[in-house]
This record gives structure tokens, sequence and C-alpha cells, in this order.
């Protein structure tokens, strides 16, 4: 694992295209489930919690599956990056590069949109713990948010730089207008659960 990372980051350093902003932010929201997998592991079995048992099965359970997902998102961000990149590299002259590269814009944004909204799907997740979680660990549901706050900021970018260029404004402006919806009220979540840990823990 530790030899898989060091790789990613020296690939995300270098002067190569991908994996990129957007590969980085499926990695930071992975980073950020797997927090509250974390957690709720650490809550699980334990007597002072019995009474929340089940619902921390679920988030077990849950943050697995959206772990996964979002780490199969790296890759998938690259590989729609790809065409995007030879779209760019075709000569103005040919008559087919505004479609191709229109087509290649629409791909592009979807994976940075699937990041967003894999990572939304923690925001439940995160009030839970909050309220249920172990409080020896209540710093690490903070720090979670953080992840997942930065994971969806830096997905919303990523669909507004593509959405940006493209010529069907009707396309551009729906996928805009949900990225701004769903970011805007997770990303508020996120700030608010940030806030309740460090309250409790200033106390």
């Amino acid at each position: 694992m530790n030899e898989q990372l060091n790789v990613f980051i020296e690939k995300l350093s270098s002067k190569d295209p991908t994996p990129g902003g957007g590969g980085a932010s499926a990695l930071i929201g992975a980073i950020g489930v797997a927090l509250c997998s974390m957690v709720a592991n650490l809550t699980s079995g334990k007597k002072k919690y019995a009474q929340y048992q089940s619902d921390i099965e679920d988030v077990i359970v849950k943050t697995q599956t959206i772990m996964n997902n979002l780490l199969s998102l790296i890759d998938k961000d690259a590989e729609v990056f790809a065409p995007l990149a030879a779209a760019y590299g075709i000569p103005k002259s040919d008559q087919n590069r505004e479609k191709i590269l229109e087509s290649a814009l629409k791909n592009a944004c979807t994976v940075p949109f699937e990041i967003l909204c894999e990572t939304e799907k923690i925001m439940g997740i995160l009030e839970t713990l909050l309220v249920k979680g172990s409080r020896l660990a209540i710093s690490d549901v903070g720090v979670a948010a953080t992840a997942c706050r930065s994971a969806m900021e830096g997905a919303a970018l990523n669909v507004y730089i593509n959405t940006k260029l493209m010529k069907d404004r009707a396309y551009a402006d729906d996928i805009n207008g949900k990225t701004v919806f769903i970011s805007k009220q997770a990303v508020k979540r996120c700030h608010e659960i940030y806030e309740a840990v460090l309250n409790e823990l200033r106390r």
C-alpha cells in the first residue's frame, strides 16, 4: 500500500496530466470515508455504545462500498481525460474537432460529478458518527469531514473546468446546477460537523 501510494504521489507531482485534480479528489474522499470506517470499527462491540451497534454495523458496510467506489474513480478519471487530451491535439482546421472535443468534455466532467455524488453519500454517516461514534475517536470524525469537504469542492472544480468550455450550454448549465446544489449543501454539512467536533474538543 505504501509503495502504491508513493507511486501515485510521484505521478501526481510530475508533468503527466494524470492523475490530476479529479483523481486526487477521489483519493481524498476515500481517505475521509476510510476514517469513518475506522471510527465505526473502533466503536463496534463496545458496551458503552451497545445501543448503537446496529447503526454502527450499517456504517461499516456502507463505508466499504463508498470507499471502493471512490478508489475505482481514480483510474476512471484518468481514463476519461485521455480522449480529452487527444481532442485538444486535433488541428483546428479539422471539421470534426469541435464535435469530438464537445463529446470528450462531456465525458470528462462525468467522473468528477460521480466523485462528488459518491462522497456526498457519506454525509449521513458523518452525522451518525458525530453522535454515536466513540468519543475517543471524535477528532477523526472531524478530520473525515474536512477530507470529504475538500474532495467535494475539488470534484466540483473539475466539473466546472470542463463545462466552461462546452458549446452545449444547456447541458453545461444543467450539470453545473446539479453540482452547485449538491456541493453547497454537503460542504455546509461538513463544516457544521467539523465545528461540532471542534466545540466538543475545546470544552
